[in-house]
């Protein structure tokens, strides 16, 4: 009861939110099956069944799913290989439930290995290709799909030089409309809203449409030729009658169950949506205000039945996605009613409403996006990272630049490197520490000393120069490898020759199949010699 009341309380708040993520995902979903060589409606299934069906049983509160672009090329390699449409909707369906296996298992613990670096990367390359992919559209120049990511398109061109030939193909009624669509979303939100508090309960993305919608249609009379062409404005399916809506969804063909690329198409859908959506999980939990923590088995059990109920009504596989969860968090949504309350009204709009939304200007919508885009990565956070020092500003940066040049999975994968990378190269510097006063020298080992240290142990110790007392202190170190054992055992048994006497200490715990027993650390060096073992 709690929790409803919650829910009413917070719904002026996730209503107006629903609304600005239900113009976001309405030409996603569109442009996304049309990336994936899919019917068009089966985008819309998947965003409705995303919202309401997802958006109920996930334990996230921000999180909004629905067609990922990052699934575009794998669906769209499925569908070419199982060439019959209902035979990929099999391997959706047997996708969502190995994904309901992955929840089981407990699989959504591997999200939590993701640098925090890495997801705020992840996030401002979001932004960044948002404002660079959507500004063809913004200009009226529609060859590459809606919501693509990926560096190279489809269009056989790349992001930026998408751009390029955008500016030599502007419509200027797209390019009027797009900048009154940001500027209107700046007056609103920085301005308005702040004067009148009655501004604040209208979503700004809704005024945008309407007056893209209003610009276009005075055009249409009083000027057509300078008016925009349908190809330039949404494109949904219309049903003339119940039976003809009805005919847009489509069903699995079961008898398929023992073609084996029914099964490796099925795996692969429910690996890449699973790692997606954990990625996205991720960042949600990172732009929530409240700072709430999804539970991750929970999401995969969740995707997992939205997939099958998405591939048993005809539509995509489904992930957790970042885009429209930005735009739900960044319109003021409070829980996950905004989620299932824009799934509504995806439903309601193309069974009762498609021709007024096939009014809506592509580049009002880009307008919307890459307000959003701009919003994702704040000069801000650039210096947040950068104050932090290298071993953070990399791996945010490395992110960043390796999702812009291929696409979200390997770049985050490339960023989980870079991160890596500064692990091991922190642990590898303060694993060692030397100290020498005149001939006495200290060698201490600290935390896992692996194989990786065994080049600048030996190079210090060949260092140690004649007539000198060394004290190699271990008591401090939870691991040492036999290769350093193995160093350290040649310099002791080396060591008389160049008259270096040796003290070792040693802690009680066992290295490799050698026991040590404990001794107390000594501030001075002592000079005893010895050779027994580490």
């Amino acid at each position: 009861m709690k929790k409803f009341t919650s829910y009413v309380t917070s719904l002026k708040y996730d209503f107006p939110s629903s609304i600005v993520v239900f113009l976001v995902a309405l030409p996603l979903c569109l442009g996304i099956a049309l990336g994936s060589n899919a019917p068009l409606f089966s985008g819309i299934i998947a965003g409705i069944v995303g919202g309401i069906v997802i958006g109920s049983l996930s334990g996230s509160q921000l999180s909004v799913s629905g067609p990922a672009a990052g699934l575009t090329a794998i669906v769209a390699a499925a569908i070419g290989k199982l060439q019959v449409y209902e035979i990929f909707l099999l391997a959706v369906v047997l996708g969502g439930i190995i994904q309901l296996v992955f929840g089981f298992l407990k699989a959504g613990i591997l999200g939590d290995y993701i640098p925090y670096s890495v997801i705020k990367g992840m996030l401002a390359a979001i932004g960044l290709i948002l404002i660079l992919k959507q500004l063809p559209h913004m200009v009226g120049y529609d060859t590459d799909f809606q919501g693509d990511e990926t560096f190279q398109q489809k269009d056989g061109s790349n992001t930026f030089s998408g751009i390029f030939r955008s500016f030599q193909h502007i419509v200027p009624l797209a390019l009027l409309i797009g900048v009154a669509a940001i500027l209107i979303q700046v007056l609103w939100e920085k301005v308005l809203t702040k004067k009148h508090r009655m501004f604040s309960l209208i979503p700004a993305p809704l005024i945008v449409v309407a007056v893209g919608i209003l610009i276009n249609e005075y055009f249409k009379t009083s000027n057509p030729s300078f008016a925009l062409n349908d190809n330039l404005l949404v494109a949904i399916p219309v049903a003339e009658s119940v039976q003809d809506f009805a005919s847009f969804f489509t069903f699995p063909d079961f008898s398929a169950l023992a073609n084996f690329a029914v099964w490796s198409s099925a795996i692969t859908i429910a690996i890449v949506a699973s790692l997606e959506t954990l990625l996205n999980i991720e960042a949600a939990d990172e732009l929530d205000p409240y700072k709430r923590v999804t539970p991750t088995n929970r999401e995969l059990k969740a995707q997992g039945v939205g997939n099958i109920v998405s591939g048993l009504l005809g539509g995509l596989p489904l992930t957790s996605v970042i885009v429209r969860t930005s735009a739900n968090i960044n319109a003021g949504a409070r829980t996950k009613m905004s989620t299932i309350i824009h799934g509504c009204l995806l439903l309601l709009s193309v069974a009762l409403a498609p021709r007024i939304l096939n009014l809506i200007p592509l580049s009002a919508l880009a307008g919307i996006l890459i307000y959003t885009g701009f919003k994702l990565v704040k000069p801000a956070i650039i210096r947040e990272f950068y104050r932090k020092g290298a071993t953070q500003f990399v791996p945010f940066v490395v992110t960043v630049v390796a999702i812009l040049f291929t696409d979200l999975l390997v770049g985050i994968f490339i960023g989980c490197i870079a991160g890596m990378f500064f692990v091991v190269r922190s642990n590898f510097k303060t694993a060692v520490f030397v100290v020498h006063d005149n001939n006495n020298y200290l060698f201490r080992l600290r935390k896992d000393v692996s194989f990786l240290n065994k080049p600048i142990i030996r190079r210090k110790l060949e260092r140690v120069p004649e007539n000198c007392s060394v004290l190699i202190d271990t008591t401090r170190a939870d691991f040492i490898d036999m290769d350093i054992i193995e160093v350290i055992e040649d310099f002791m048994l080396h060591a008389p020759l160049k008259n270096i006497t040796v003290e070792l200490r040693k802690s009680s715990y066992k290295t490799q199949g050698f026991t040590v027993e404990k001794t107390t650390i000594h501030e001075k060096v002592v000079v005893t010699e010895t050779s027994e073992n580490l």
